[in-house]
């Protein structure tokens, strides 16, 4: 299948610049790139010179693979993701994460900025994604299946690893972190909701609302790969009390996040 051997491109591209292989894979999404900072690299790639691998056309989001160590462990970092609404398809936009797993990666961590539908979140603070709902236009797995990643029918039980959130829940404990657990909605974007449709979103059980991760996670879990999540939130989406997003605000709040995400996925990672 084309798709595979697209893969398979991108992982024989990598290993010939490479013999480094991670154990963890990182997805860092909106504002949120702070992490890398605290990666000790070991070399970093071009998105753009990795065959088939998609290009970021979001100016906030830049386009590097990193490989280095971060909390005593290996880790390949995604600086810079992918969207449903820059025009890719959804097989696109969870390539990356195909190629991670054939890199060797044993779980995957996936940051990300969203709205805040429960109105007992702040501005700034974060949420531990235990479940999703999917609201998007197309799934990442429809069509042939991809029978040497997975099955055709994915169990999606536990698409969170429960372990895994119990233990970001108390790193955020002990350090003072302000921490939620919830559920997060995955629109297509690229515009932000209506007030109606902020009042749908809440009315159907999710706390914050997005345009990611709920693709990279189906194709995670379609090939058994644990997966932790965490929003900060950067906007809230109080339908009553509605005011204009501004991006500038938007990263800002990211930006104001990041340092107790940082810490969240860094201690995380090495309890792994």
């Amino acid at each position: 299948m084309e798709y595979i051997n697209h893969i398979q491109s991108a992982v024989d591209y990598i290993t010939s610049k490479t013999d480094f292989q991670p154990d963890f894979g990182i997805v860092l999404g909106t504002g949120l790139g702070a992490l890398v900072g605290d990666i000790a690299i070991d070399l970093e790639l071009e998105y753009e010179d990795i065959p088939n691998f998609p290009v970021s056309t979001v100016e906030f989001h830049k386009g590097k693979l990193i490989f280095g160590t971060l909390g005593g462990k290996k880790v390949v970092a995604m600086q810079g993701r992918f969207h449903y609404y820059e025009g890719y398809t959804m097989k696109e936009v969870t390539f990356p994460i195909r190629v991670l797993k054939s890199l060797g990666i044993q779980k995957l961590f996936i940051s990300n900025a969203a709205g805040g539908v429960n109105l007992d979140f702040q501005v700034a603070d974060l949420m531990i994604i235990d479940d999703h709902i999917d609201l998007t236009k197309e799934n990442p797995l429809a069509g042939p299946n991809l029978d040497a990643f997975g099955g055709r029918f994915p169990d999606m039980s536990e698409p969170y690893a429960r372990k895994m959130i119990d233990q970001a829940l108390e790193i955020a404990k002990i350090e003072n972190i302000r921490c939620h657990e919830g559920v997060y909605a995955a629109v297509s974007g690229p515009n932000l909701e209506t007030r109606a449709e902020y009042r749908f979103i809440r009315t159907i059980g999710a706390d914050a609302v997005g345009m990611s991760t709920v693709p990279e996670v189906i194709v995670a879990r379609h090939m058994n790969l644990p997966v932790f999540a965490i929003s900060a939130i950067t906007d809230l989406c109080d339908p009553d009390n509605l005011e204009e997003a501004k991006i500038e605000n938007i990263i800002a709040a990211a930006g104001k996040a990041e340092k107790g995400m940082t810490t969240i996925i860094r201690q995380l990672i090495a309890m792994q």
